[in-house]
């Protein structure tokens, strides 16, 4: 497939830092860049405003070959830390519904049978996962335990040659449609597991959630697991607590940080476009003091969330990416992005919150970053804890 690649937007990476990509990383951006211009652009308000999921989109995301990102083997692309970041920015620049449906699928789903699977269930879900055949969902949120996902009580009971599940979830990405979603559940021991639910299985119900004021051209859903039953081989084999899925969580948290930083970059790009075309008062409203320093500030918050991910990719590369470090850069680049989608926002006056000028659509979506995988006073106090060795939570 030929397409016509963009050049990227220099005013959106003040510092250069793009300059340091490797030739693999720039190609990995441009491909992205040009999937996010040519094939979402183009359909993404109309899904987004009638909350519908756009389908068409995964076979075009699936050419890319980037599911699974930093997976090694099972036909994943065993990518560098940074050229996952790139795909998680350039996704959520393209659009965050996008972006989410990939980060559910690719980082959560994928990254827990990477991370915590046998060599069995990685070979059987993972090479169809990575060529998107199979769509996969993580179910741990619970209508009752967010910010304490720890206390989950979806149960797992022993029985005969598997497991039955019972219990909700909630906030669950994809799952509506997913083939495969990975369920949390405690087991009569009391210890947390993942449990490999295909699609059809009796018991599993999932119904799309509406009313979201952002996301919305992706599908969350509510589970209700009524004695699900789950062959013993569909457990993940190298899970043995809540600390193990906590793993998998500090590896997504990098990459929501990511995000928010596609995000902001949107943002300030169409903000700077807006500036030099809008005109009132008989000129560009960007020759007017108060609108260069509003862009001055979008830009210093936009290029801070930057440097927090470069540098945050450096970590994980080298092995020394603590939970800690992922949150604080989750909390700051969250954040800094929702002021920088909100400055934009205003910014553009009435015409910004109108779908066409794109920028109420990141402020919106940013609303839901900011909340998931962590909200930033859960986030502060992972943070507060490790500077001061002691815990806030009860």
């Amino acid at each position: 497939m030929t397409t016509e690649i963009t050049a990227p937007v220099a005013l959106a990476d003040y510092y250069r830092l793009d300059d340091t990509l490797s030739d693999a990383e720039r190609e990995l951006r441009d491909r992205l860049r040009a999937f996010g211009e040519l094939d979402v652009a183009p359909i993404i308000a109309d899904h987004w405003e009638r909350a519908e999921f756009p389908f068409e989109i995964v076979p075009k995301l699936a050419e890319l070959r980037i599911a699974g990102t930093t997976i090694q083997g099972h036909d994943c692309p065993g990518m560098s830390h940074l050229a996952s970041g790139i795909v998680s920015r350039e996704l959520s620049r393209a659009d965050g519904s996008i972006s989410t449906f990939f980060g559910v699928h690719s980082g959560l789903a994928m990254g827990a049978i990477g991370m915590l699977g046998s060599e069995e269930q990685k070979a059987r879900w993972l090479p169809p996962m990575a060529r998107l055949e199979t769509i996969g969902a993580f179910a741990l949120t619970e209508p009752k335990h967010g910010s304490d996902s720890v206390s989950l009580e979806t149960s797992a009971a022993r029985s005969g040659d598997g497991f039955v599940l019972n219990g909700a979830k909630r906030w669950i990405g994809n799952a509506s449609f997913a083939d495969v979603t990975i369920v949390w559940a405690r087991d009569e021991a009391g210890d947390v597991g993942g449990y490999l639910v295909e699609k059809g299985t009796p018991g599993f119900d999932a119904t799309v959630m509406s009313g979201k004021l952002g996301k919305r051209a992706v599908w969350q859903a509510e589970i209700t697991l009524t004695d699900v039953h789950v062959p013993a081989e569909n457990r993940l084999e190298h899970c043995s607590g809540f600390r193990d899925t906590n793993r998998v969580l500090t590896a997504t948290r990098g990459g929501v940080a990511w995000e928010c930083v596609g995000h902001a970059m949107a943002a300030l790009e169409h903000a700077i476009a807006y500036a030099r075309e809008r005109s009132q008062f008989g000129r560009p409203i960007a020759g007017f003091q108060l609108v260069q320093a509003q862009l001055a500030s979008m830009a210093a918050d936009t290029t801070a969330t930057q440097l927090y991910c470069f540098r945050l990719a450096d970590l994980q590369q080298r092995g020394e990416m603590t939970s800690e470090i992922a949150s604080l850069a989750k909390l700051h680049n969250a954040r800094r992005a929702k002021h920088v989608c909100s400055q934009a926002r205003d910014l553009l006056g009435g015409n910004g919150v109108l779908l066409d000028y794109v920028v109420g659509r990141h402020l919106s979506d940013m609303e839901i970053v900011a909340t998931y995988e962590g909200t930033d006073s859960i986030q502060s106090l992972l943070v507060g804890r490790d500077l001061t060795g002691v815990s806030a939570f009860t």
